[in-house]
């Protein structure tokens, strides 16, 4: 009879170690394989800035408040509030130090498109990188070799200030799982040109659905309701809808969104507020055809 009993909790043990071993799996880091940053050649810095305005990077990695070309000083710091915790954002200037400059085109790419830090660890999604997983190896490339043009900065940001359990980032291995995806958010027609630019800019590097999409309890994206709003994660008032269905640019014309992109206005005169203002000043430096390619996108969104 003990004999039994210890082939029973022997069996156990290794069923649970066995079930250990392949949530892990299941669970850990994957950055890309190293050819995938490879042959890539010199980066064309024209377009790395491009990405740079249309990813928004200084919305977040500059000081608040920085104007001109204190924008391109990105020592991070800046608090970013959400129902997990308080997030801060890094320094990513060149510095080898306090930002990435010490970084491979590698580590950062799988940063940017895996979730994935310098040490092989999980980066936590308040990094874009669900969004930016959609972004081609050639504008990661890009994007790295102008971000190598901008000045240095020594400042060392706050760690997040993360109660447990959301501390714990084995456990975002379980939320990729769930959420990371390069696949198209919505199904469209990408048939013509300007509708699959506008498709990779507002679901890619402009990551746009992190502010307008609602989350789930764990933080991933209520794929269903694709841009159709969402509370404010700072916790004043909501984002807005920005699908066709909506009450704010539903009536608007493509040219409308367009001009609004570009200048600030609104069809009514009206002017960009809140967290949109350093977005729009942002896409205000993408060429023209960039912000009609959005504006084609927005208004080809079932309407909800």
């Amino acid at each position: 009879m003990r004999q039994r009993t210890n082939w029973l909790l022997s069996g156990l043990v290794l069923l649970v170690l066995a079930g250990a071993g392949v949530l892990w799996w299941l669970t850990k880091p994957r950055p890309w394989d190293e050819a995938h940053w490879k042959g890539l050649g010199q980066p064309d810095l024209a377009n790395g800035e491009q990405v740079f305005w249309a990813g928004g990077c200084t919305g977040c990695h500059a000081a608040p408040g920085a104007k001109d070309d204190q924008r391109l000083v990105l020592a991070g710091g800046r608090p970013l509030k959400s129902p997990f915790g308080t997030f801060y954002a890094p320094n990513i200037s060149p510095d080898e130090t306090a930002g990435i400059g010490g970084w491979t085109l590698a580590e950062f790419g799988n940063a940017m498109t895996r979730g994935v830090g310098k040490d092989g660890e999980h980066l936590y999604p308040s990094f874009p990188y669900g969004s930016y997983a959609r972004m081609t190896a050639k504008d990661i490339n890009d994007l790295w070799g102008f971000l190598q043009t901008l000045p240095k900065s020594a400042t060392v940001a706050p760690s997040h200030d993360l109660p447990f359990p959301y501390n714990i980032r084995l456990a975002l291995g379980g939320w990729k799982l769930l959420y990371l995806t390069d696949d198209q958010r919505v199904a469209l027609d990408t048939a013509e040109p300007k509708l699959a630019r506008g498709q990779y800019l507002v679901e890619g590097p402009g990551h746009c659905g992190e502010c307008h999409t609602p989350r789930d309890a764990l933080g991933g994206f209520e794929p269903e309701m694709w841009l159709a709003g969402a509370p404010n994660p700072e916790g004043e008032g909501r984002i807005p809808n920005i699908t066709p269905g909506s009450k704010s640019i539903g009536g608007w014309s493509a040219s409308d969104i367009a001009s609004y992109l570009e200048t600030g206005f609104t069809p009514d005169f009206d002017t960009v507020g809140g967290s949109m203002v350093e977005v729009q000043k942002n896409l205000a430096k993408l060429p023209s055809e960039d912000r009609e390619a959005i504006a084609a996108y927005l208004k080809a969104l079932p309407p909800l």
